[in-house]
């Protein structure tokens, strides 16, 4: 059997965090095309693909288990139809749609990233409240609410356009690298920074795979009709 490994580089530039080699494409098109592209191989039954994702929020692929770190790669869940964007499909949530298509071409986001987020942060739910007091479809906290402008975060339009642009903030903050702004999200960009990466909190560590395998799942099914 043939071994190969692959790892998704992606550059920080931010003074906080180390430097990496440059990707050929941006960084969040590097880790993304990743994933896509594992999920979407025809393998034989018997292939298997592991996979272990450091502590700076790097996935390393492989088809042979190194060790102990590697985890059998699972493909992406079933897509429902809400993050199959643009709007042709109907579905229960697409009330939301317009909201996210326009904060995601004003603040330059993909559309299927904020409707990734929203899906794991809320599952599209505008009255949501977090026992930590996040609010809202996007789940801002106060103190980021206030800070992008939401006074009504329990308005949809308002809670989807200033979570928004602070994920447009994160993406310019840590050029791109989808690990980390996920993180920073979660867990707050001053955590990402102290901890160089992403934090060491299974929360953060699961949330972040969980919206990297829905966004992935959301493009796969658009680009793939």
């Amino acid at each position: 059997m043939k071994r190969w490994n692959f790892v998704a580089t992606e550059v920080s530039r931010h003074p906080g965090l180390p430097d990496r080699p440059r990707p050929r494409f941006p960084a969040c098109m590097c880790a993304l095309a990743t994933l896509l592209l594992l999920g979407t191989l025809a393998q034989p039954a018997s292939a298997k693909i592991y996979v272990y994702v450091d502590e700076r929020g790097v996935p390393h692929y492989s088809n042979v288990q190194h060790d102990a770190r590697y985890r059998e790669y699972k493909p992406p869940p079933f897509i429902p139809p809400i993050l199959r964007l643009p709007r042709e499909v109907r579905g229960t949530d697409t009330r939301f749609l317009d909201e996210i298509e326009r904060a995601a071409r004003l603040y330059r986001v993909d559309p299927a990233l904020v409707a990734a987020i929203i899906r794991v942060e809320s599952d599209f739910q505008p009255r949501a409240v977090s026992p930590k007091g996040a609010q809202g479809l996007m789940q801002l906290m106060p103190a980021t609410a206030a800070r992008f402008a939401a006074d009504n975060p329990f308005d949809p339009r308002e809670n989807i356009d200033a979570g928004v642009r602070y994920l447009a903030h994160l993406l310019r903050l840590f050029n791109g690298n989808l690990p980390l702004v996920l993180a920073a999200y979660n867990a707050g960009e001053r955590k990402v920074l102290q901890y160089r990466g992403v934090p060491p909190y299974p929360e953060t560590q699961a949330y972040v795979r969980q919206v990297l395998r829905w966004y992935a799942a959301s493009r796969q099914s658009r680009h793939g009709r």
